[in-house]
């Protein structure tokens, strides 16, 4: 006798055939694995161990070969963005319950990519000549594991993998800042970037566990939905959850009153290494704050629209009235004001996050777009002055006193990235990114901060324009300005700096960054287009 089994729990066949049982039509909890979407932070990450490991066995002659190594990896993470260009892909989702995805690879996420990879092939290519001054192995490592969490972040869309990627992208430039042996300042500056970043980590996660235990849920949709009808009873928790979150990206945005750590970070790291802090790490806070005020919080615009304004319009002004006050005879007063001046920006950068509070997403293109142009142009200032060090390691600013004299070009690019900060002609696309972030602050009726952004903006032409006539003023007054017959190598101020032949990977930076900034100043729409549409 046969038995019938089609009703039977479990039942896997009949006398004829098989039967489709329950747990074959229930949905499968294996995620399955977009390898495509995940290429440029994964070729990154096994970059990154393949350097450690090469490092064992490279004999100490050889181990330049590591920095072309990370310069191709990185130029090969950037080619694989160019097959997700259609923004549509997403892994490590859900099988079960309300469709939510851990990884995105949308317009927003490739753009950022393309932003930090790109700042860290640039980083490289800074470093490559300095590089033989400090353990290769270990700064090769630190910079490709630092913008592999950094390519990471912008994808992430979930709380857990948005802190870990930031821890992954901030460790390795602890490290960074204090790898040059030997040199107290660089210990000093390591330790306080150190332990103002556990504090405000430790400030976050308190905040993230906060949001966690309000909705039940990591995932930043889920939560902007379980967010918009929160019980009254949890809802003082749910807005300090929200609150602190922000706080720990403050920090990492370099937001007044949490950019401290700024000067003194930036002077004592290597100049390659403060270059990509202010760009790449700097890029990585924003990018974290959007995803988590954008997406996961937008039912709480009401906290976080207000907090985020004033941050803005305190950032800007405590930036530029420091730059402001930097004297041209101290010593590393250039990478000082850069310094500060990378604190007014993120400040402008802060403006449009809070203008999506009052209107639409939409304007955080306004954020991208004005990063886009702060990275190329801030990133060449860091490349001129790496090349003045070479000769003035004080790098104050009246050693560029004559530059156009000793290194036209040089002087060209400088003063040109610097007017592209200053908002000026010829550097059209800064001018345009900031009526970029102007109008944004307009159109969400802020204009309170439109005007104190215009304030700032006129404040930091001075210091701007005091810079860039530095550098066509005659060599002869020198020492005059200055008050001193000796320039930091010990040559004499009324002498043209000395002339020597400038390595190739840093002249191409410098190149890079000077075509990138005029081809941008020609055609700005190149990204002045993110500004008017919706990345997500």
């Amino acid at each position: 006798m046969t038995a019938d089994l089609s009703t039977a729990p479990g039942a896997l066949t009949t006398g004829q055939g098989v039967l489709t049982t329950a747990a074959d039509t229930a949905p499968s909890v294996v995620q399955s694995i977009d390898w495509l979407a995940i290429a440029p932070p994964t070729l990154t990450a096994l970059a990154a161990l393949l350097v450690l490991v090469a490092d064992l066995f490279l004999p100490g002659h050889r181990k330049k070969l590591l920095g072309y190594g990370t310069l191709t990896a990185l130029a090969g993470a950037l080619a694989l963005l160019i097959p997700l260009r259609a923004g549509d892909r997403a892994t490590f989702c859900v099988t079960t319950g309300t469709p939510a995805c851990s990884y995105t690879a949308d317009y927003f996420t490739l753009v950022i990519q393309a932003l930090v990879l790109g700042g860290a092939l640039l980083t490289a290519l800074l470093s490559l000549d300095d590089s033989r001054r400090l353990p290769a192995g270990e700064y090769w490592f630190l910079l490709l594991a630092s913008a592999a969490g950094a390519a990471l972040l912008p994808a992430a869309r979930d709380l857990a993998t948005l802190v870990v990627a930031l821890e992954v992208a901030s460790l390795p430039a602890f490290a960074l800042v204090g790898i040059k042996r030997g040199d107290r300042r660089s210990s000093e500056a390591a330790l306080k970037f150190f332990l103002s970043s556990v504090v405000a980590t430790a400030v976050m996660l308190l905040g993230v566990s906060f949001v966690y235990a309000t909705t039940g849920t990591l995932h930043l949709t889920e939560i902007a939905a379980r967010l918009a009808d929160v019980p009254p009873v949890l809802d003082t928790l749910a807005k300090t959850g929200v609150v602190l979150t922000l706080v720990g990206f403050a920090f990492k945005t370099a937001a007044a009153p949490f950019h401290f750590w700024v000067p003194d970070t930036y002077v004592g790291a290597p100049l390659p290494i403060a270059a990509y802090l202010s760009v790449v790490g700097k890029t990585v806070g924003f990018s974290g704050l959007i995803l988590v005020t954008v997406i996961a919080f937008p039912s709480y615009a009401d906290v976080w629209g207000p907090a985020v304004a004033v941050l803005a319009a305190l950032t800007m002004t405590v930036g530029n009235v420091a730059a402001l006050r930097q004297r041209a005879d101290r010593a590393r007063s250039a990478v000082r004001l850069l310094a500060w001046s990378s604190v007014a920006q993120a400040g402008y950068l802060l403006v449009p996050i809070a203008a999506a509070a009052y209107s639409s997403d939409e304007q955080i293109g306004s954020t991208v777009a004005y990063a886009l142009m702060y990275a190329v142009v801030n990133l060449g200032a860091f490349a001129v002055a790496a090349l003045v060090a070479r000769t003035k390691p004080g790098n104050r600013i009246a050693d560029y006193r004559g530059l156009y004299a000793a290194r036209p070009l040089a002087a060209l690019a400088l003063g040109f990235f610097l007017l592209c900060l200053a908002g000026l002609p010829p550097g059209v696309i800064g001018l345009f990114a900031k009526v970029t972030v102007f109008s944004a602050a307009v159109d969400a009726g802020l204009g309170w901060l439109a005007v104190v952004m215009a304030v700032n903006v006129v404040i930091a032409l001075y210091y701007y324009l005091q810079w860039t006539a530095i550098l066509f003023r005659s060599p002869e007054t020198t020492e005059a300005a200055a008050g001193t017959t000796k320039t930091a190598t010990g040559t004499p101020a009324s002498e043209p700096p000395h002339r020597f032949r400038a390595p190739a990977p840093l002249t191409t930076a410098i190149a890079l960054t000077a075509v990138a900034g005029i081809l941008l100043s020609g055609a700005p729409q190149l990204v002045l287009r993110f500004a008017a549409v919706n990345l997500f």
